[in-house]
């Protein structure tokens, strides 16, 4: 029987969402090194279109300067490849779809630029709907749902992690294919907005989505002193409700990210500064034993624990998302 260190090393291992400090060495290599096959890497937050166009130049040259630790991804075969080089692929993707403005053409030039994820709206409300902190949710608009269409038309996959209650159901019921939470839990499992309800969970399985559990500490209830049992914990709740192959990993990551950033991605629309602004430490560490890319084998050797088979291991930590990518961005 393979060893957990053994089928760690053959799988493909897929972070639903990071969101760490781009354009640095050392977080490409922490990458590479923990074995890390391919990231969901965010672009876009409160970034407008001129400014998530420049990100885009950026990583173009920095595909070039760390060619030995990164590629780019555009389809599952570049996933594949990533694994047999030995380097992570970067998909780029947004947490939030501001940058196309009102101009659903956009999301054509941005689909041949690479993006491939995209999430509908950031916390707040946007021209195609309502986010997970906003004062009223009434669901996708007009707007949204052509948006919607659109991004099932040319092979981008629909992110809901940080979209409100009713804007969430409304993308689920709307398009055409399946949808993604790439970071979030289960809100019943722990009570917090950002976590998903037992009815939206049930309608992304039903629909052939996916949900990456979500290792962000702020989100569990004794926030950075939160171990890795506790995020297995999360897991474990998320299959018992939804099955094995609907359920990965989205990490959250925000290695080498400065407090300064924090309040940036905190405040209203990235302008307006919150009144108070959670407890992040400086320099930001994450959960106890999946502090880095390096511990990503720790949580196939917990879910081995667990008695998790070798197959639904491999499922968890990658084979989900890449049938999901496989089916959504053929368009």
């Amino acid at each position: 029987m393979a060893t957990t260190k053994n089928i760690f090393e053959q799988a493909i291992i897929i972070d639903g969402l990071d969101t760490s400090k781009w354009g640095r060495k050392s977080v490409y290599r922490s990458l590479r090194d923990g074995g890390v096959t391919a990231i969901n890497a965010t672009i876009a937050v409160w970034d407008d279109y001129q400014t998530v166009l420049h990100k885009i130049t950026h990583y173009l040259e920095w595909f070039d300067q760390f060619s030995d630790l990164i590629r780019p991804v555009h389809t599952v075969d570049d996933i594949r490849a990533a694994k047999a080089e030995n380097r992570t692929g970067i998909i780029l993707g947004w947490q939030n779809a501001a940058p196309i403005g009102n101009d659903l053409r956009r999301l054509r030039l941005f689909h041949e630029l690479g993006v491939r994820i995209i999430q509908l709206t950031y916390n707040e409300r946007n021209l195609l709907g309502n986010g997970c902190y906003e004062r009223l949710d009434d669901g996708l608009s007009r707007f949204g749902l052509a948006a919607v269409a659109e991004m099932n038309r040319l092979g981008i996959l629909i992110d809901l992690s940080h979209v409100g209650d009713r804007t969430t159901l409304d993308a689920i019921e709307n398009s055409n294919t399946p949808v993604a939470i790439t970071h979030a839990n289960a809100r019943s499992h722990i009570d917090h907005p950002r976590n998903k309800t037992d009815e939206a969970i049930k309608l992304l399985v039903e629909r052939g989505g996916v949900i990456g559990a979500n290792a962000f500490p702020m989100f569990f209830e004794r926030g950075f002193e939160t171990g890795l049992g506790e995020y297995i914990d999360a897991i474990d709740y998320l299959v018992q409700m939804t099955g094995i192959d609907h359920v990965a990993i989205g990490t959250d990551f925000c290695m080498e990210q400065p407090r300064s950033w924090f309040e940036w991605l905190f405040a209203s629309q990235g302008k307006v500064p919150a009144k108070t602004v959670d407890f992040t430490p400086e320099p930001y560490r994450h959960l106890k034993h999946f502090e880095s890319p390096a511990d990503w084998v720790n949580v196939a050797e917990e879910l081995s624990v667990r008695n998790y088979s070798e197959s639904d291991i491999r499922k968890i930590l990658g084979e989900n998302w890449l049938r999901l990518f496989e089916r959504v961005w053929t368009p």
